[in-house]
């Protein structure tokens, strides 16, 4: 058993990754903050788009969607505005099929939609969210107020269109390629006789190949023989599985959910115990009023983690995104700040699995 105790930030597809390997695996990951989540762009796309208004990526000190508008805070401190109807042909084609907004199965989830400037819309969903949110208040972490029906209301509604829109895109998917899996009603015995003879050249068929990605890295960790690498691209498999290994295509997030992880689409923001809008009194740097930034402090700040597995930008290429694992608040607080692209977030967990450090 691993002597790491995690604290993870993911987008919902990257949560509900590591809610199957908490799942079907001895996972280090102990503790899920869940962003809030519309969708994502292509790095390489959305540096063609900024040409196209004379940008570079190297130009932007902030980014932020927010009413209808990609706003790109620039280092001379000017401030571009992109709609979001242009920016929406460079979005990531497997995002046209999430049918999560908030992060349903991590222990906490965070975004701004609904709180005023300056503070966060934060859901508690589990035991351990909660316990971990009460901590944070009673040390002055953060300041917490009630969320409002008003607020709530918006909340929820923009969760509904998200999951109406993309159920939409789902009918029409399968109507010209593969069966969505992840949407699959089936029952964890029929889950689990799918899984027994499946291997990675059905998740490159039916995941892999029809542009249904997340590009999370969790095929890549959970492989035993390291036979997949995964890159700003796909995963890549060199050689072949070995009998009865199935490892990827049970953890991918578009494979079958299990049933106690599966999404009741009847529930905008799925299940939750209480939710609150919530100020950090730490931290003012990063996105949604750095409550992520402060929740992880406090979680190291108290060892109730280890470490801390993050995205951070690379330093030689402006704003492409990259994960790694910390245990130094300083990090973490230099990391904040939402990208809006994705990376393989769990390749720095085969760094630390058992008999490796």
């Amino acid at each position: 058993m691993s002597e790491h105790r995690i604290a993870m930030v993911g987008t919902p597809c990257e949560i509900m990754a590591a809610s199957k390997l908490q799942y079907y695996t001895d996972s280090p990951i102990d503790v899920k903050l869940g962003l809030f989540c519309m969708e994502n762009f292509s790095y390489k796309y959305f540096g063609n788009l900024l040409k196209e208004y004379d940008l570079k990526m190297e130009d932007i000190e902030k980014f932020q969607i927010d009413k209808g508008f990609v706003f790109l805070l620039l280092k001379t401190k000017e401030t571009v505005k992109i709609p979001l109807s242009v920016a929406k042909r460079i979005i990531r084609k497997n995002c046209n099929i999430c049918v999560e907004l908030t992060s349903e199965t991590s222990d906490i989830s965070i975004g701004s939609i609904g709180s005023e400037d300056g503070w966060s819309t934060l859901i508690i969903r589990t035991e351990k969210g909660e316990e971990i949110v009460n901590g944070a208040i009673e040390q002055k972490f953060i300041e917490a107020k009630d969320f409002s029906q008003t607020q709530f209301n918006l909340l929820n509604r923009l969760a509904e269109n998200k999951i109406n829109k993309n159920l939409e895109n789902i009918e029409k998917r399968e109507f010209f390629a593969r069966p969505v899996l992840y949407q699959r009603e089936k029952s964890d015995d029929s889950i689990n006789r799918e899984i027994s003879e499946s291997n990675f050249l059905d998740l490159k068929a039916n995941v892999i190949d029809v542009g249904v990605c997340v590009l999370c890295g969790a095929c890549e960790y959970a492989c035993p023989d390291d036979l997949i690498t995964i890159d700003d691209t796909k995963p890549r498999m060199k050689g072949e599985c070995p009998p009865d290994c199935h490892a990827c295509f049970t953890v991918c997030p578009r494979t079958f959910i299990p049933e106690d992880l599966r999404n009741d689409n009847s529930k905008a923001i799925g299940d939750y115990i209480k939710v609150l809008t919530v100020k950090s009194l730490k931290h003012t740097q990063g996105q949604d009023g750095s409550i992520v930034t402060t929740l992880l402090d406090y979680l190291l700040t108290n060892d109730i983690v280890t470490d801390a597995l993050i995205v951070d930008k690379e330093d030689y290429l402006a704003w492409k995104p990259y994960a790694k694992i910390t245990s130094d608040i300083d990090e973490v607080v230099k990391s904040g700040g939402t990208k809006y692209s994705v990376c393989p977030v769990f390749k720095p967990l085969r760094d630390i699995k058992e008999g490796v450090d």
